[in-house]
């Protein structure tokens, strides 16, 4: 069937291989359908023998977008998995490489960036409208043998630390929001810098919490009791924190993660019901990589504050993320850990004002 005058309607055989459509001098150009060695269906647009775009159907799933001369995605494009999987976004010799969104089977979403086939996070810019806060604890008063004050009239983070890339924009000169400080770690240990740092953060209007540094060997019960006995927990504060970060020898030297997650079931449960306020559990990404999966009840029923050092946002539920341990703050002469809330100030009003005590 002619369709042009060099044109025609054609068939293409090369191994097994074969393509029906469009064919202009032995090559195929113009509308067709391709199922080359791989099963794969092709149903697109070639020119001189090259696929530029088009939907291509294989056994896992349906991608329709731009290709590349081997049929590989490359470019913008839309992929369809049997299982539910939908990602939508660029790509690179067939791998998701770049911007994308994607939703996953339970209908999660993952908006980011992408690399080599595997999601990175999101990749915020820092700037004024960031929500920021600090964590403190008797480090931010001590070098060495050398003490030093806190001037609470001073407090400003001048430097989000240098571990780590960081997309800023502007002069890093940002006002504190909130502030967390240790009281307790075990079932005896206390912070000597606690009660004056509290009530000096209170009494400068910042949103004020307090945490506990937990010990995997030490009974849960006697550390929950430390904890509630020795710290401020008062209307106004933000929730409770449970710092966990144990090492992997730990976790395996009492019996596995099993047995840490039991006893720190046992230290919620007893904060909250003493408080009224569910704890925030403090974790590392490589924790929530490793071990989070086996407490699905805490995965979800938890709000998580991430320590990760990194250049994208976690892909976690997460309220605050810390972003260095070596940031500086006018007022505090050592380093100083630095966090930023999970969203802008309309959300941290509204976290504030459903969370706090």
């Amino acid at each position: 069937m002619k369709v042009g005058k060099s044109f025609s309607y054609g068939i293409i055989k090369q191994g097994n291989s074969i393509y029906k459509g469009i064919v202009n001098k032995g090559k195929k150009d113009g509308k067709g359908v391709f199922t080359d060695s791989l099963k794969r269906t092709f149903t697109g647009i070639w020119h001189n023998d090259t696929l530029t775009s088009g939907t291509r159907i294989d056994s896992a799933g349906i991608y329709v977008g731009q290709l590349n001369a081997n049929g590989n995605a490359f470019g913008h494009g839309i992929y369809k998995s049997k299982d539910g999987f939908i990602y939508e976004g660029h790509w690179e010799n067939d791998q998701k490489d770049g911007f994308g969104m994607a939703i996953l089977s339970n209908n999660k979403l993952k908006i980011g960036e992408w690399k080599n086939n595997k999601y990175k996070g999101e990749r915020p810019y820092y700037t004024s409208e960031r929500i920021y806060g600090i964590d403190i604890s008797k480090y931010q008063h001590m070098v060495g043998r050398k003490r030093y004050r806190i001037n609470w009239n001073q407090l400003r983070i001048t430097s989000l630390g240098t571990l780590s890339k960081k997309r800023i924009t502007g002069k890093i000169d940002y006002p504190i929001s909130f502030i967390y400080i240790k009281s307790t770690e075990g079932k005896k240990l206390f912070n000597p810098y606690y009660k004056k740092d509290y009530h000096a953060a209170r009494a400068k209007g910042f949103y004020t919490g307090t945490y506990h540094y937990f010990s995997p060997s030490t009974p849960a019960r006697l550390q929950a009791y430390n904890f509630l006995r020795r710290s401020y927990i008062r209307k106004g504060d933000l929730p409770p924190v449970l710092d966990i970060e144990p090492l992997p020898s730990q976790i395996n030297k009492i019996g596995g993660a099993g047995v840490l997650f039991k006893n720190i079931r046992i230290w919620l449960r007893i904060v909250e019901h003493n408080t009224g306020s569910r704890p925030i559990l403090y974790i590392s990404q490589s924790f929530v990589n490793r071990y989070l999966p086996l407490a699905p009840d805490l995965e979800r029923d938890y709000l998580v504050w991430i320590a990760r050092y990194g250049e994208y946002k976690p892909d976690v539920h997460l309220v605050y993320w810390q972003l260095c341990p070596d940031g500086k703050v006018n007022g505090i002469h050592p380093k100083v850990d630095i966090n930023v809330f999970n969203g802008y100030r309309g959300e941290f009003n509204k976290f504030v004002s459903k969370h706090t005590l």
